[in-house]
């Protein structure tokens, strides 16, 4: 494998920021050799500078987009965390499902948006879509909107196919979830159309402007800013403060922290979870 020098982690690293939010640094020299270290074979490349500046120079950005797809495809799988997951079944979504339906007609449907930010392969987002199944026993009486975003055109691809290796449905899907709500074929498994249907996935980079998106009532963003400078953060969890009902909920990283990044949010706290809401 051809060797990535400092200066050359430099270079990527700002063309990588500068595109994404996620800030690389000498550190994660291993990363950039193991992710891009394909895409200097792939296109011919005798150095990491070379690829860089055939990027620079693909009017198509075609390699602009291979790059950041080999970047930010992150780790990923079903339920990941849990805690989450238990959050939105057992106090989040209950107390919204009150919430909404206690302030609408008992004639239309009750709206439940759910936006799950930086969605990668779409796991999470599909995790959301079977708990809601098991919790609402007749989703006719709800309009869901769950929608996944990601700034990887791979990721959005797989996502909104819903197919998967052995491996990947393997990792935190019980095998009760996986017989039930997905269809096997060959090698791989699909995701029922039951369920993808609930599902919408869009390309978005987090950095730009959320202008054309709704209003929510939850917004999953985790483990995604961690990888973003301090300044970045609070220009992203700004936005999503806008982005989100006064009365909604914000699910964020395990290690992840909202203290000096966004006042705008409180921490609240259900058994040994947390959960943000904006200050009253």
């Amino acid at each position: 494998m051809i060797k990535i020098t400092p200066d050359e982690i430099k270079v990527i690293s700002k063309y990588v920021v500068s595109l994404s939010g996620i800030a690389l640094d000498q550190s994660k020299a291993y990363l950039m050799e193991n992710r891009l270290g394909r895409l200097v074979r792939e296109f011919g490349c005798a150095s990491y500078s070379e690829l860089y500046h055939k990027a620079k120079s693909d009017a198509s950005k075609a390699i602009e987009r291979k790059i950041l797809d080999a970047i930010t495809t992150g780790e990923t799988l079903f339920f990941r965390d849990n805690s989450p997951f238990e959050l939105l079944r057992h106090k989040i979504l209950p107390d919204l499902v009150d919430k909404r339906t206690g302030n609408g007609s008992s004639f239309m449907p009750t709206k439940i948006r759910i936006w799950s930010a930086a969605c990668s392969t779409g796991q999470e987002v599909y995790s959301i879509a079977i708990i809601l199944k098991e919790l609402l026993p007749d989703l006719k009486k709800y309009k869901i909107k769950l929608f996944g975003t990601d700034i990887s055109d791979a990721a959005i691809a797989q996502a909104s196919y819903g197919k998967y290796n052995k491996f990947e449905v393997e990792r935190g899907l019980p095998k009760a979830k996986l017989q039930r709500y997905f269809t096997p074929g060959g090698d791989s498994w699909r995701i029922k159309d039951e369920v993808r249907a609930m599902a919408g996935f869009k390309k978005q980079n987090l950095m730009g402007p959320f202008s054309t998106l709704d209003k929510w009532d939850i917004i999953l963003c985790r483990n995604v800013a961690i990888y973003f400078k301090l300044e970045d953060r609070k220009k992203l969890f700004t936005k999503i403060a806008n982005a989100l009902e006064p009365d909604g909920y914000l699910l964020i990283g395990s290690s992840e922290y909202l203290t000096g990044v966004c006042p705008r949010f409180e921490p609240k706290r259900y058994l040994k979870s947390v959960f943000y809401q904006l200050k009253k």
